[in-house]
């Protein structure tokens, strides 16, 4: 049976949760009207990618986590959206939360790869491991923009995933970047990707959008421009097995390299 997802690729006022929660609430209900079962938020969709982490950080009990459960239990929908988690450590994280369509928490992921040349490895500190969960009876897992740019990470979730979710805030000077990367972890790990990026300015950034569903042979089902809008498409968990049957790359990869590659001195 396929699932229907949507992407909100939405414009996000800085700094503003009330306005964009408000936003994220009517595109959302859109998404359900259309019949989605799972809706898809940007990276920090209620603050936006600010390193201003006196404003962003929240625990799991905060405004933006809340909005996400009561959003899920509203629509009777999975909801899955980014914002800053404050946590027992000096510093926040960059977050996803997963929530079922009773509003319960799925699962919790935290972003492993943070990105130095805009500072926020300075203000956020790092997830450690990938977090794969069920939904709607099919493998999937959550990672955080700039994660994109690591392969390894994505393989460690194929083998229990045909779904793989990036929420974003890609810049629009690096798009070919992430067209050519989420259509890449697709191809490399015979997996669905989402890949939902915001749009409009903030925090002296462009984004251009660029959202896309690809099945597990990299061709787009559905792709947004560069203008706030919802990206659906309906996925099917068969054919994922019947791609991987066919085209058995994933069996034949060595994974002992990954071990080995530490050791090799750097150039």
């Amino acid at each position: 049976m396929s699932i229907r997802i949507a992407l909100i690729q939405m414009d996000i006022d800085w700094h503003d949760r009330d306005a964009n929660q408000a936003s994220a609430r009517k595109l959302a209900g859109r998404a359900r009207d259309d019949g989605a079962r799972v809706i898809v938020l940007p990276e920090m969709f209620s603050t936006g990618f600010s390193m201003d982490t006196g404003v962003t950080a929240e625990p799991l009990s905060g405004s933006t986590p809340a909005f996400l459960r009561s959003l899920a239990s509203d629509l009777g929908v999975w909801v899955i959206g980014g914002f800053a988690l404050a946590g027992e450590g000096a510093r926040p994280q960059n977050a996803s939360l997963v929530v079922d369509p009773t509003g319960s928490d799925a699962a919790l992921y935290t972003k492993i790869h943070l990105i130095s040349i805009l500072d926020e490895d300075r203000h956020y500190d790092p997830g450690r491991l990938p977090v794969p969960f069920r939904m709607e009876g099919m493998g999937a897992a959550c990672f955080i923009c700039y994660d994109l740019r690591f392969p390894e990470l994505f393989r460690t979730a194929a083998d229990a995933c045909g779904l793989v979710i990036v929420i974003a805030s890609w810049p629009e000077i690096r798009q070919p970047h992430w067209d050519a990367l989420l259509r890449a972890r697709a191809v490399e790990n015979q997996c669905y990707v989402a890949g939902v990026n915001r749009v409009g300015e903030g925090g002296g950034n462009a984004f251009a959008g660029g959202s896309v569903i690809l099945d597990p042979l990299g061709n787009p089902l559905a792709q947004a421009g560069d203008g706030e809008t919802i990206v659906l498409a309906d996925i099917d968990p068969d054919l994922v097995r019947s791609v991987r049957e066919r085209f058995p790359f994933l069996r034949d990869r060595r994974p002992h390299l990954f071990e080995l590659a530490g050791s090799f001195q750097k150039t």
